[in-house]
């Protein structure tokens, strides 16, 4: 004789308003509908939204935890990690740096041409 005792099987460990929503695959709502009512974006998903210091001092003391728990290879893990944003955050400052210097130079550029207009204007109307 059949036992129908585990006839509802399938619905049982999913909610029924579940069904018709697909995921994103990260298992988020795709249209990012949060219960709360925010509307939290970020501004960039596949980044880190800390800036870079934080994250090599953030990756250099989880290096020196995990050392002091005595595994080498995921102190070595992290050091990678904080030897990469380093290396942005020397990137950033390069880029700066020379922004600041095509800044200097274009203003200065700039001022000179005002001086020889002028000079060139005070020539003419002297003459």
């Amino acid at each position: 004789m059949n036992n129908f005792k585990n006839n509802n099987r399938r619905g049982r460990f999913k909610p029924n308003g579940d069904r018709n929503f697909r995921r994103n695959g990260n298992g988020h709502k795709a249209n990012g509908d949060f219960s709360n009512g925010s509307s939290f974006t970020r501004r960039h998903p596949g980044k880190n939204n800390q800036n870079a210091a934080k994250l090599v001092e953030k990756y250099n003391d989880l290096a020196r935890e995990a050392l002091s728990n005595g595994d080498k290879i995921l102190s070595e893990n992290y050091l990678q990690h904080s030897e990469h944003f380093s290396r942005i955050l020397m990137s950033q400052e390069n880029l700066r740096s020379n922004n600041e210097r095509l800044v200097d130079t274009s203003v200065s550029n700039h001022i000179k041409t005002e001086i020889e207009t002028k000079n060139k204007e005070e020539e003419s109307s002297t003459k």
